[in-house]
């Protein structure tokens, strides 16, 4: 980390500095300041704490959600409401777009949140030294050059640089992404080091573990890492998502195509048919009512709330509505690993002694799992080449054929503080997460150590291993070493056969650890020398002279529920990218297992399986973005590294999901076009940042999710190729009438009944379409796609002509061949406009296959509420008095509903033969 302290103007690596060189440049010693130094210092630098965001205002903010030009037709449809004097209708469309602002207004402020979760994970009080004394002093109030001191489960105050340090562990997960504490020590690392390998730092925010230390404060409040975050993640830029991109696009040129035909008719009405000006504006107001489609906003506000219902009940919280539609357009997903592709529960997975080796069942901490000797199906406790006739595979082992087994397993448990609990049905641990693990393994063996404790030796760093000189049941004293498996063959000279101490075997046991590591599990080793008579223990009484007792193969599993996830998500067309503060050996092995990465999938020369951060760092972003698509596993990342990952993918047009759950995934959670976080194991800051909180911490919830995501935008669509028509017809109809000099067909608050009964109906009745059986085998649409494609296109301007066509046919027949009064015509010519509108629903709930089958009957009980709600209000408009005196509309004869049924056949017959039609000769 780079620090400029208040007393210095050059800066410095803290990180790759020795002790000395640091409190020298902060011009500080190991007393820590004087109590006015540090005050001087608090007044330049200001509080340790994260500044809050400067809030926008928020009548500024409110009207922001007005900002859209689909809003922008809906207050133009109002005002020409008002203009015509019908205030009630005006009332209405105004309080649908208020709505809309809202529910938007609402839904925003994520960036807020995100950084008052991020401050609330900062310390309240510090251990500083001051004036040569130790004393409790606010946080806040911490500057560079305060010396501190943290033990086990402080939360650290500042960014700081050791000065000295105790079997220190500080568990960094929520910053760096690893799933182990890492282990803190006082020597300095290399300059490049990353965030993540700075083990000479402690960085605010972050919990100590185990041990103790004291250091010097190098940087604090918005200076520190977590600060950094805090600036990228009110930086970020958040992008709108295709369908936000789509609508905006359609709204305009909507709006362009309403101004040209409306311009086309004032000019031909008048220098043709010499209509008077008076007449040719409530024409042209007509038209732009008819074209205007308010129900619109409407519609899709309800279709993706409907969704975000659907999503709950998955488990897929939404906070933002938009996002459900945008998931269901993802591309790549951008995942953490711990914590969301693993279960961030160390787990022990193969055990290696000299005799052979077992294999551990089970995930997580419960402690539920068989172990069996490897290559046994028929016995777990047969041990090869024994005879043993074989009984249920999940017996437990028999300890006594297996005292290899029994050995390692009694090493490890009494060397061991950890301990698993289950809390409200979940099972947890206190302690290191490796020793948990060895603890979790002891239990599923059935084995409990009988044996007192009499002295310890801790682990350090600079030991790598922990002992404790123990006594057991029949009074023998043994000293139990676990740790590195390097350090501890340097200490043995035997190994633990069936037939007692043999000479170590080295190079075996070399090979095994490079095997396990291969496989991305991080190895213990178990070690033991007996000590009749010792009474005490240091670091130095451990002895050289060690008997190695085995190997245990340790992973944060991968959820097998995620494995699936990710192959179905491949079948999808949908690229999974794993970014982790792991080690690439780790992340790629876990990638594996996953199935992120192939084993045997080719690359070519311009590609690599796992990129770190390092690297990464030393690229620039053009060449990050030519790498970025090929690239499955990022490794060693820091948070600037997953937004520049992130805004890689979408300069090639990629929509990107990321998901995670620590304070280091929020700023690309922002950036990314779906943000997704843990619910359980998420921390506040990345919630807030989030789009989509996944209840059950469940990567295969975002599967659901995307297929829920993708049936809802096939639902948008389906609903905005049927919505379309209502106005192109209505539209069509006034023009037509326009153009050839006749009376107006529809009058324009006929033209607004006809608006609301299908906008209240009809049109919502697709927001519950089921999904398609291929939705989850297509590839993800292009971003660049509209949201009515050109064959949808097609359908709309053609069931627009034929619903205009048979409106104003219906209209003519009624008014110059039967004789019927004005009022009359345009009632029957209403009620065609009605039945057609329902007549086409039918065939948009199939687009791109034929609705001529029994299924259009069946599979969404919607669409035949929507029909009666439609035939009722039909009814009430044509023969309730007060419809006819606000409406001009008159009671019709059975004949009449007859014309009108048969046009509604005639119409979906049509439809149906244009649809097979695009078919044939458009693409979808």
């Amino acid at each position: 980390m780079t620090v400029a302290p208040p007393e210095v103007g050059a800066a410095l690596l803290a990180h790759a500095e020795p002790p000395e060189e640091v409190l020298a440049a902060l011009a500080s010693t190991s007393d820590g300041l004087a109590d006015d130094e540090a005050r001087r210092r608090l007044a330049q630098v200001g509080p340790n704490r994260l500044p809050e965001a400067p809030r926008p205002n928020v009548v500024l903010r409110f009207l922001g959600h007005f900002d859209d030009v689909l809003i922008y037709i809906l207050l133009a449809a109002a005002v020409l409401k008002a203009i015509l004097g019908d205030w009630v209708d005006f009332t209405v469309i105004l309080v649908v777009a208020v709505a809309n602002a809202v529910v938007g207004f609402v839904q925003e402020g994520r960036a807020d949140k995100a950084l008052a979760g991020i401050a609330t994970m900062l310390s309240l009080e510090a251990d500083a030294r001051r004036d040569g004394e130790w004393r409790s002093v606010p946080a806040d109030d911490l500057v560079p050059g305060d010396v501190v001191r943290v033990r086990s489960g402080d939360r650290v105050p500042a960014d700081v640089r050791l000065l000295d340090s105790t079997t220190l562990q500080v568990e960094e997960a929520a910053l760096t992404g690893e799933s182990v504490p890492a282990v803190k020590e006082v020597a300095a690392v290399g300059a490049d080091a990353g965030v993540g390998d700075r083990s000479s730092m402690l960085f605010s925010g972050t919990i100590v573990t185990a041990g103790r230390g004291t250091g010097v404060v190098v940087a604090t409040g918005p200076a520190t890492q977590i600060g950094r975050i805090q600036e990228l993640v009110a930086g970020v830029d958040h992008l709108d998502t295709p369908l936000t991109r789509q609508l905006a696009r359609l709204g305009k040129q909507l709006s362009l195509l309403i101004l040209l035909m409306a311009g086309a008719m004032l000019v031909i009405g008048r220098v043709i048919h010499s209509f008077a000006l008076d007449e040719l504006v409530s024409a042209a107001i007509g038209f732009a009512v008819a074209a205007v489609p308010e129900g619109l906003p409407a519609l899709v506000t309800v279709t993706l709330a409907l969704g975000v219902q659907q999503m709950a009940r998955r488990n897929a919280i939404t906070r933002k509505l938009t996002a459900v539609e945008g998931l269901g357009s993802v591309t790549t997903i951008c995942s953490d690993k711990t914590g969301t592709l693993t279960r961030n529960e160390m787990t022990a997975r193969t055990v290696v002694t000299a005799h052979g080796r077992y294999d551990v069942d089970g995930l997580g901490y419960e402690p539920v799992g068989a172990v069996r000797v490897q290559g046994s199906a028929q016995r777990q406790d047969a041990v090869p080449g024994d005879g043993a006739p074989g009984d249920s595979t999940d017996a437990p082992l028999d300890l006594a054929r297996h005292g290899d087994l029994a050995d390692l397993v009694v090493a490890g448990q009494l060397c061991n503080d950890a301990r698993v609990v289950r809390t409200d049905g979940r099972w947890g641990i206190v302690g290191q997460p490796t020793e948990a693990a060895i603890v979790v393994l002891a239990l599923k063996v059935g084995l409990t150590a009988d044996a007192t404790r009499l002295a310890v030796v801790p682990f350090e760093s600079s030991t790598k291993f922990s002992a404790t000189l123990d006594e057991l049941a029949d009074g023998t004293r043994f000293v139990h070493v676990l740790g590195a498996p390097d350090r501890l063959l340097e200490r043995c000279t035997t190994q633990r056969t069936q037939a007692g101490p043999a000479p170590l075997d080295a190079a075996r046991w070399h090979a095994a650890i490079d095997e396990l590591g291969a496989q991305g599990l991080r190895v213990l080793a178990a070690a033991r020398r007996p000590a009749p008579g010792e009474d005490a223990l240091a670091a130095d009484d451990v002895g050289s002279r060690l008997e190695f007792l085995g190997l245990v193969g340790i992973v944060d599993p991968p959820r097998p529920e995620a494995v699936a996830a990710i192959a179905d998500c491949h079948r999808a067309g949908i690229k999974v990218k794993m970014i982790t503060g792991d080690h690439p050996g780790t992340a790629l092995a876990i990638a594996r297992g996953l199935g992120i990465v192939d084993v045997g999938e080719a690359r070519g020369d311009d590609e690599v399986e796992v990129l770190t951060g390092a690297e990464l760092e030393a690229m620039t972003n053009e060449q990050l973005r030519r790498r970025v698509r090929g690239v499955d596993v990022f490794a060693r990342t820091s948070p600037e590294h997953k937004i520049r990952i992130v805004r890689a993918l979408q300069s090639h047009r990629e929509v990107v999901a990321m998901t995670g759950d620590g304070v280091n995934d929020a700023p690309a959670l922002t950036r990314a076009d779906i943000g997704i976080a843990m619910g359980i194991k998420g921390t506040e800051a990345t919630k807030e940042a989030a789009d989509i909180v996944l209840a059950d911490d469940n990567f295969a919830t975002i599967e659901r999710a995307v297929e829920e995501g993708r049936r809802i935008y096939d639902n948008i669509r389906k609903s905005v190729a049927f919505l379309l028509p209502t106005n192109g017809a209505q539209s069509l109809v006034i023009l037509v009438a326009v153009l050839l000099g006749l009376s107006l067909p529809l009058s324009p608050v006929q033209i607004l009944w006809i608006n609301l009964v299908t906008a209240v109906t009809l049109s919502l009745a697709l927001a519950g379409e089921p999904a398609e059986p291929d939705i989850m085998t297509r590839r993800p649409r292009s971003p660049d796609e509209h949201v009515v494609s050109a064959r949808s296109l097609a359908l709309v301007l053609f069931a627009s002509v034929v619903i205009g066509g048979a409106t104003l046919a219906v209209y003519l027949l009624e008014r110059h061949r039967l004789g019927a009064a004005d009022a009359h015509a345009q009632t029957v010519a209403v009620a065609m406009l009605a039945f057609a509108q329902l007549a086409y629903l039918f065939s948009c709930r199939f687009l791109g296959s034929t609705s001529l089958t029994w299924r259009v009957l069946v599979g969404n009980r919607l669409v035949w509420i929507a029909a009666g709600a439609l035939v009722v209000l039909q009814l009430v408009f044509t023969y309730a008095p007060f419809m006819n005196d606000w409406f001009d509309s008159a009671p019709i004869e059975p004949r009449d509903w007859g014309i009108t049924i048969v046009g509604a056949v005639v119409v979906f017959l049509l439809v149906e033969g244009a649809k097979a039609v695009t078919r044939r000769v458009m693409r979808p």
